[in-house]
C-alpha cells in the first residue's frame, strides 16, 4: 500500500512534526527538535504539498531519496517546494531524526502583498530536489537570520502590521535566494557548459529519429526532460549561460539544423518542414524569415 501524506495546511505540516502551530498560514520549525519520523527502513512515502515549503538542511548524508536519485545533501542546502509538488521520499533508517529548519507558508498568507504579485518570478518552487541551492556558510547564517526574525514575529500577539512584517521578510529571504543562485549558475559553469553539450546532443538524436513526425517540434519540457531537469532550471541555465530563453536556444538550433536540411536538392520546403516537426509549411517559412531575414527558398538561391 502506497503511503500518501497530504500537506495542504500549515497545520498539516506541523501536526506531521508534532508541533503547535503559531500561525494558521505561516510556521519556522527546528526540525531536529521534533521527534523522529516512525516511517521503517525502505519506506516510500508520497509527499502532496499544496503550501509553499522551504527547506534548510543541516546534514552531510544521503540517507533519503527523491525519486530515483539522491538527494545531493550538503550542509546548508536549501530545497522548494510549492504548490502542487509531490515529493517520493524514500527513508533509507528506521525511526530517522531530521535536522535542520523549515519555512512554510500558505498561497492565502500572501494574498493582497508585493510576495504575492510576484511570487511566480522565483521559479525555484518548481525546480527538481537535485536542482537544490548550496549556500556558503555566511549565506547560511544569513538565511537562519531571517529564518529568525520570522519566528520572532510570529511569537508575538497577531495585529494589523503582523502580514505585512511578516510577508516581507519571506520576500527578502526570497530576493536573497535569487542571488545566491546566481551565484550558483555562474561557479558551476563548467557542469552548466556540459549540460549545453548534452543539449546538442539531445537535438541532434531528436532529427535523426521519428520523433518530428511523431510529436512535433521539441518542446522546452521535452528538453529538460531529457537532461533530468525541470523545465524552469533549464530555462533559467540557458538564460544565464548565452542570453536568451530556452524556446529562443530551441528555436536557433532548429533553424541551424533547417539551414542543413535545404541544401538537399530533392526535397522541397513543404517536405523539410514536415521533416522538422512543423505542422504547417507556412509556420516554418515564416520562423525562418523571422530568425534569418530571409525565406527558406531564397536562403537556398543565395547559397
Amino acid at each position: 500500500m502506497e503511503n500518501i501524506v497530504y500537506f495542504n495546511t500549515v497545520t498539516d505540516y506541523n501536526n506531521s512534526c508534532k508541533q503547535p502551530t503559531l500561525h494558521p498560514l505561516v510556521s519556522i520549525l527546528d526540525l531536529s527538535k521534533c521527534p523522529p519520523r516512525e516511517w521503517q527502513a525502505g519506506t516510500t512515502v508520497k509527499m502532496n504539498f499544496g503550501i509553499y515549503a522551504v527547506f534548510l538542511k543541516d546534514v552531510v548524508c544521503g540517507d533519503i531519496r527523491y525519486g530515483r536519485n539522491y538527494y545531493d545533501y550538503q550542509e546548508g542546502t536549501l530545497v522548494f517546494a510549492g504548490p502542487g509538488q509531490v515529493w517520493d521520499v524514500e527513508y533509507e533508517m528506521s525511526n530517522y531524526q531530521p535536522h535542520g529548519h523549515v519555512l512554510l507558508f500558505h498561497p492565502d498568507l500572501i494574498k493582497g502583498t508585493s510576495l504575492g504579485k510576484f511570487i511566480g518570478d522565483y521559479q525555484f518552487f518548481s525546480y527538481k530536489t537535485n536542482e537544490a541551492l548550496h549556500l556558503s556558510e555566511r549565506e547560511r547564517q544569513l538565511v537562519l537570520d531571517l529564518f529568525n526574525k520570522i519566528h520572532f514575529e510570529l511569537q508575538q500577539s497577531i495585529d494589523k502590521h503582523s502580514k505585512k512584517l511578516i510577508a516581507s521578510n519571506i520576500e527578502l529571504f526570497l530576493n536573497y535566494c535569487d542571488r545566491f543562485y546566481d551565484r550558483q549558475f555562474i561557479i558551476r559553469e563548467n557542469v552548466n557548459k556540459g549540460i549545453l553539450e548534452k543539449f546538442e546532443e539531445v537535438m541532434a538524436d531528436y532529427f535523426t529519429s521519428d520523433r518530428p513526425q511523431e510529436i512535433g517540434l521539441p518542446s522546452v519540457a521535452y528538453c529538460a526532460d531529457a537532461l533530468h531537469l525541470s523545465p524552469n532550471y533549464f530555462g533559467d541555465l540557458v538564460k544565464k549561460e548565452t542570453g536568451k530563453s530556452a524556446q529562443e536556444y530551441i528555436q536557433a538550433k532548429l533553424i541551424d539544423i533547417a539551414k542543413e536540411k535545404i541544401f538537399d536538392p530533392n526535397k522541397s520546403v513543404s517536405e523539410i518542414a514536415y521533416d522538422l516537426g512543423f505542422k504547417y509549411p507556412q509556420h516554418f517559412t515564416r520562423l525562418f524569415k523571422l530568425k534569418v531575414g530571409v525565406s527558406p527558398n531564397e536562403y537556398r538561391s543565395l547559397n
